[in-house]
Parts: structure tokens; sequence; C-alpha cells
């Protein structure tokens, strides 16, 4: 390869990598010590990696569920405190008619045999927004709740 084209190559990997590093990321950005609880409709579905997202829009009048403290979880969670995340979660403080909802990876999905959700789809969740749910509003999902089945996002299936 010639030094032109390998120079090329390298500054356009290099401009990438700005976007690429936002575009997959972990839960650093996400204010785990405060979860919060969302339910609704589901208004768009992208079932694609790095993440599967949803647009949900939030159920008119949503309340915490008084069960959910008390709702089953998957056993492979024992590493997280399933119960503990559900009883401190709350309402978000932000009021968005909107969320994007990161879920995992469609490996992960696949694990879980989570099927895609469509448009109109009920769907509720635990999860966390950024530090003062300050930027877009964004939830990284935890726990998933879809069609009866309970699902920890964080971790695969044991």
């Amino acid at each position: 390869m010639n030094i032109c084209r390998r120079t090329f190559l390298t500054g356009s990997l290099a401009l990438l990598a700005p976007g690429l590093s936002r575009a997959h990321h972990g839960w650093s950005g996400f204010d785990t010590a405060k979860p919060l609880y969302l339910e609704g409709r589901i208004a768009v579905v992208n079932w694609a990696n790095p993440h599967a997202t949803l647009e949900v829009e939030p159920r008119p009048g949503l309340v915490l569920p008084a069960d959910l403290a008390a709702r089953p979880l998957p056993a492979q969670q024992s590493a997280v405190d399933g119960a503990a995340i559900l009883g401190k979660a709350r309402l978000p403080a932000k009021s968005a008619p909107r969320w994007t909802i990161e879920l995992a990876p469609l490996s992960r999905l696949d694990a879980w045999q989570v099927k895609a959700p469509k448009v109109g789809d009920a769907v509720s969740l635990v999860g966390y927004a950024a530090p003062g749910e300050q930027g877009a509003p964004v939830i990284r999902v935890e726990f998933l709740f879809l069609d009866g089945k309970a699902y920890g996002l964080r971790s695969s299936p044991a």
C-alpha cells in the first residue's frame, strides 16, 4: 500500500472514531443509582446493532405500579440486586412526549429470545437516564417487561 493511500485510510478512521465511540457505549453515561420506570406504547422499532432501540410514547397519567418491587425477575440477574433496583425506581422527572429506549445488542436479545416488538405494542421498563436526566430523553434498559415476560438486559441468560 502506498503512503498516500495509507495516510488517507488512517485519517479517515481517525475522523470516524469519535462517532463510533458515541454510538456504542457501556453504562458509564447513565445514572445507575437512580432507576426510572416508564411504560407506554412503542412508536418506532429499530432492531439493529450496536443496540436495538425503541421510541416509546409514555402512557398518559403514568403512575408507578404498586407491585413493581414484587415483580418476578429472571434468575440470571442474581449478580444485580433486581428487587432493590425495582424498589428504588421512580417516574422520570423529565416530561417528554417520546423517549428513546436503548436495549441490548441483538446477540443478547437473541439469547433472551426477545422477539422484535411491533409499533403499537405496550411495553414497560426500568432503566437509567443521564445524570440529572440532562440531555435527550433516553433510557438504557436494565429490565424490560414485554408480552408478559421479564428480561434482564445487562447480562445474558445462563
